[in-house]
């Protein structure tokens, strides 16, 4: 098993924003994490990656990572996207790209290449040389998923990819998300398009109130129309 969270929880200040989440990630899975905006979908990605303190059961290839500094969690294998569009807007895009290698990684050492994101990507291909500020919104997202990319991870997060993008640009995408499974990278993905979801992820949870509600297949979440009255936006 890649990734293995039991009985997590999280808190903000005072505000229990995680209530026992247990969820897991097999290899070259991608699972989906559903539910309406402030269930806590984003802060479970934040408290596995360390960037918000969790309590429980964090296990990543059978190894605990709770209480590890998100750098140390990086270094294991996992990586993670943001739903910020977290780039360096005063650094070109190759630059970008270039500082999403690990420490004395070096370019096409793993399974992606600068090359390789730039024949995915043309967008950026044309721009690898200007500041990743005049970047579309689409293309920013583009950029921080191949930097992530670029460090090899064996498991990536990615929260919210296709939030305020063209269809066009949510269909590549999904593209991308079905090329990462095809490269044995286990992927857990923060979607609020239920469409995407259901048509790329192997398993879906769907959390409310900071806690999974339900877990099946996409095929066992399209027969209950009750859990997606009750607890999904469509």
């Amino acid at each position: 098993m890649m990734l293995e969270v039991t009985d997590m929880h999280a808190y903000y200040g005072k505000s229990h924003i995680l209530q026992g989440v247990n969820l897991t990630v097999n290899e070259g899975e991608i699972v989906a994490l559903l539910g309406r905006n402030g269930v806590g979908r984003s802060t479970t990605c934040k408290a596995i990656m360390g960037e918000v303190e969790p309590q429980g059961s964090v296990k990543f290839r059978g190894q605990e990572i709770a209480g590890k500094k998100a750098f140390q969690i990086a270094n294991m294998g996992i990586g993670y996207v943001p739903e910020n569009r977290d780039i360096f807007p005063g650094l070109t895009t190759r630059q970008n790209l270039t500082l999403g290698l690990k420490p004395g990684q070096k370019d096409g050492a793993g399974r992606w290449s600068m090359q390789a994101m730039f024949e995915m990507f043309e967008n950026l291909d044309r721009r690898a040389d200007v500041e990743a500020s005049v970047l579309s919104g689409g293309e920013q997202q583009m950029l921080t998923m191949c930097r992530t990319l670029m460090g090899d991870p064996d498991l990536v997060m990615i929260d919210e990819p296709t939030e305020g993008l063209s269809p066009q640009m949510v269909q590549k995408v999904a593209e991308v998300l079905k090329e990462i499974a095809n490269r044995g990278i286990s992927t857990l993905l923060v979607e609020q398009k239920l469409s995407i979801a259901m048509d790329i992820a192997d398993r879906v949870y769907v959390m409310g109130h900071g806690q999974v509600v339900f877990e099946g297949t996409p095929a066992d979440l399209k027969a209950r129309d009750d859990v997606r009255r009750e607890w999904l936006e469509v």
